[in-house]
């Protein structure tokens, strides 16, 4: 018993822990990678350079992004931070 009462303190710390730190994290990691699975020609992205393009191609690894009407390069998936929402 007494051996229980030093370590609950422990396991209250960890438990903490996991539902403050860690499992955001997890779910946040969840909801970026589906929103890559699901990027389609045409979705207006931002890198996370900051740099606002317009996806023109989508491959396994790569998406081609448009920066304006000349300038075409190819980003990779991870380089993606979010989709842009236009705030009209």
């Amino acid at each position: 018993m007494e051996i229980i009462s030093q370590l609950l303190p422990f396991i209250i710390l960890i438990a903490i822990m996991y539902f403050i730190i860690i499992r955001p994290q997890q779910k946040a990691a969840k909801s970026h990678k589906e929103m890559l699975e699901s990027l389609k020609k045409g979705d207006k992205i931002v890198t996370i350079g900051g740099v606002i393009a317009t996806i023109y191609k989508v491959e396994e690894k790569f998406l081609s992004i448009k920066i304006n009407d000349d300038v075409i390069v190819k980003a990779t998936k991870d380089a993606v931070a979010r989709k842009y929402e236009d705030e009209a």
